[in-house]
């Protein structure tokens, strides 16, 4: 495949959390098209497992799609911040949990036919109690899940976001090596 060439680019909107350009682009000589491009900045996506082999999962309303969704904890990487202290501060938000261990398990792109977020994944274990104030936008159950109850959730399409069907399953399908401890 060949790469697209940019010919033009403008921005269209400014955001607190996204901006959106629109991009002409060659496909090839003498054959132009338009992209509609969100930007967004990177973020990270949390497994966090208990020692009794629990997830903490988190319920919240998602406007976007009108649902509240069941999701691993997830948020945007700061300016100037580091993926895995993001992974620290998102998780204690979210969950009121630090981790003893956290191991990076991949990461994946929101969706890429539009939009430029990439999604650290993340392993959290050796968990304990560690509260942060949540954001004041966000609403937020801590729902524990036995890790092995997860595919029974997929297939019933209790949990349906692609960031956490992909740390969940990374997890449990991917052996894990070389956790790296928090330092």
């Amino acid at each position: 495949m060949n790469e697209e060439i940019t010919l033009s680019s403008r921005r269209i909107y400014e955001g607190k959390v996204v901006n959106l350009r629109v991009d002409t682009v060659e496909l090839e000589p003498g054959v132009e098209s338009t992209r509609e491009i969100v930007e967004h900045s990177e973020s990270v996506a949390i497994v966090p497992v208990d020692g009794r082999n629990k997830v903490l999962l988190v319920r919240q309303y998602r406007k976007a799609v009108g649902k509240t969704l069941l999701e691993i904890p997830a948020g945007g990487v700061k300016p100037g911040e580091s993926p895995e202290h993001c992974v620290f501060r998102e998780l204690r938000e979210e969950t009121g949990y630090t981790a003893g261990k956290i191991q990076h398990i991949g990461g994946i792109y929101a969706s890429p036919g539009y939009c430029t977020e990439f999604l650290h994944l993340y392993l959290a274990t050796q968990l304990t109690r560690a509260p942060l104030p949540m954001d004041p936008d966000e609403r937020i159950e801590v729902v524990r899940v036995p890790l092995k109850r997860i595919p029974d959730l997929i297939a019933a399409g209790e949990i349906q976001d692609s960031k956490s069907l992909a740390g969940l399953l990374s997890v449990i399908c991917v052996p894990l090596t070389g956790t790296r401890e928090r330092g």
